[in-house]
């Protein structure tokens, strides 16, 4: 059987990562979205859903 996934079973240095990561991607999401009004192409698009969809699954703790 697989066992299940335990978030405090981590190692220190990916705990470390996951929290650096927390704090570092709504603020490149808001500067994604700004830059994506101004010059939208697809890149960017597609680059600030997959920064929305990290926000939310860091929010909702699904990662």
């Amino acid at each position: 059987m697989r066992k299940k996934f335990n978030i405090h079973s981590l190692q220190p240095w990916l705990k470390q990562i996951k929290l650096v990561g927390i704090q570092v991607i709504l603020p490149l999401t808001i500067f994604q979205g700004i830059r994506t009004l101004f010059f939208p192409t697809t890149f960017d698009v597609l680059l600030l859903g997959i920064l929305i969809f990290l926000a939310c699954a860091f929010h909702l703790d699904w990662i």
